[in-house]
């Protein structure tokens, strides 16, 4: 497949996210539609024979910047990718880039979340403060990028609530609420978050980027 050089097609253009989650896509998808743009969304599952990238950078940017041009030099159409996680003050932004594998095992969101409980369990409620952060990257096959961030502030809980969300969700409460993350309706949640203030940033970006 090559990319498009120039010029508008007639079809819309294809953006492919990635990642598999559906919901992501969904997200990301009905951001793009309320800012009028006419591009065609797909998921990673669109390409099978694509790999996976290795998360090698050390920062947010760096993993989607990584993750957005190997999909973009893979499919040869713009893409979209984005890397996030819970930073704790008091731990100087752990567990940063490491939050999906904090206790040791990739995407074991009950082990990563009681393993940082067990470690904050003596700091008092003034100290805990913590944010989501998310860095969302587009890049076109031609090399050109772009990156954009989003953060949702908050402290953390000494317990979880709520049955919502994923990960770290059931902890963290957000400024100015009384619920956790996983407390909050989707729709709540995604008008907050990190990843739909850095999802809702890129649409901007694809908007001026694609046309």
């Amino acid at each position: 497949m090559q990319p498009h050089n120039g010029g508008h097609p007639a079809t819309p253009r294809r953006l492919v996210l990635a990642t598999r989650n559906a919901g992501k896509i969904s997200e990301l998808r009905a951001i793009l539609e309320a800012a009028g743009l006419g591009v065609e969304l797909v998921g990673a599952d669109a390409y099978p024979d694509v790999p996976d990238v290795k998360e090698t950078g050390v920062t947010f940017a760096e993993n989607a910047l990584l993750k957005a041009h190997a999909l973009a030099r893979a499919t040869g159409h713009p893409a979209v990718a984005d890397d996030s996680g819970l930073c704790v003050d008091v731990l100087g932004g752990a567990p940063g880039i490491f939050s999906a594998r904090w206790a040791g095992r990739h995407g074991d969101d009950r082990a990563n979340l009681d393993l940082l409980l067990a470690q904050l369990s003596d700091i008092a409620d003034e100290h805990r403060a913590a944010h989501f952060a998310c860095a969302a990257a587009l890049a076109l096959p031609d090399g050109t990028d772009r990156v954009v961030e989003g953060t949702l502030e908050g402290t953390l809980r000494h317990t979880p609530a709520g049955t919502g969300g994923f990960g770290y969700d059931p902890i963290l409460q957000p400024l100015g609420e009384t619920r956790t993350c996983a407390e909050l309706t989707p729709a709540e949640k995604n008008a907050i978050s990190h990843r739909g203030k850095a999802f809702r940033a890129l649409a901007g970006v694809v908007g001026a980027l694609l046309g």
